[in-house]
């Protein structure tokens, strides 16, 4: 099911039809994106949503930051609900699970994401509420 966000429908509508060789960068920065592809929590669709490009060791980080807003963005909901998540890095798509940090590991992953982008330090910075992160591990 499309986004309700125009940006976020245009940009994935590019990414997919170029097998993630264009609109493969946010819009505002440049900083590379990946495409993660989760199921709706409410309405069972799939829904798919351009995030920062955070990986490690081939894993992958969603920074449910939605930009320090007091709320975190649905996709995190969807994330909780059905962990199993496709992520498309250019060309190379695969399954993976996902399940949200906590402790040390959390502090961990947090450092690597504001270290590929600073911003999501400041949104922590605008919001009370500790920005929930995901670490999504390829399957099989």
């Amino acid at each position: 099911m499309p986004s309700a966000e125009q940006w976020v429908r245009d940009q994935v509508a590019e990414f997919e039809a170029s097998d993630g060789q264009r609109a493969n960068t946010l819009r505002s920065s440049g900083d590379p994106i990946v495409v993660i592809t989760s199921v709706g929590v409410t309405s069972g669709k799939l829904r798919k949503n351009p995030v920062m490009r955070v990986e490690h060791d081939g894993k992958y980080l969603a920074v449910a930051s939605l930009g320090g807003a007091p709320e975190d963005p649905v996709w995190a909901h969807n994330f909780r609900a059905h962990p199993e998540v496709d992520l498309q890095d250019g060309s190379d798509k695969a399954t993976y699970v996902a399940r949200e940090l906590s402790g040390d590991e959390r502090v961990e992953w947090w450092d690597r994401a504001v270290a590929t982008w600073q911003t999501y330090a400041s949104y922590q910075e605008k919001t009370d509420r500790l920005i929930p992160i995901f670490l999504l591990e390829r399957t099989g």
